[in-house]
């Protein structure tokens, strides 16, 4: 079964940076799409994912502040964010998309002053 590691979410002011990472320790890492998605209150919703062949995709709230990466060699993807808003405070997870994977435990981003 593959554990999905997230991290790197903290406290940051409005206006501030973050990178979050995930490290998907799957063999065929590579071949998958991966995605980052995050918990509000009432849903987990679609944040950003990279294709294989690293073509990326944002929703409409975080496009232009966020940026996704992938690192094969590593297994990891890493989610840059930028201009960070109270909106984004949510705990953010890595997964698949579609998601397939079991979900890990999160990390949670808190933007507030």
């Amino acid at each position: 079964q593959v554990q999905l590691v997230e991290s790197g979410g903290e406290w940051v002011q409005p206006g501030g940076s973050l990178t979050l990472s995930c490290v998907v320790p799957e063999s065929r890492f590579s071949s998958y799409t991966l995605a980052w998605y995050r918990q509000i209150p009432r849903e987990r919703e679609f944040v950003a994912r990279i294709s294989r062949d690293g073509t990326t995709a944002y929703s409409g709230a975080v496009k232009g502040r966020f940026s996704l990466s992938r690192d094969d060699a590593r297994k990891t993807v890493h989610l840059e964010m930028t201009n960070l808003t109270p909106e984004d405070t949510a705990i953010y997870y890595c997964n698949s998309r579609p998601a397939g994977y079991t979900w890990g435990q999160g990390t949670q981003v808190t933007v507030s002053s």
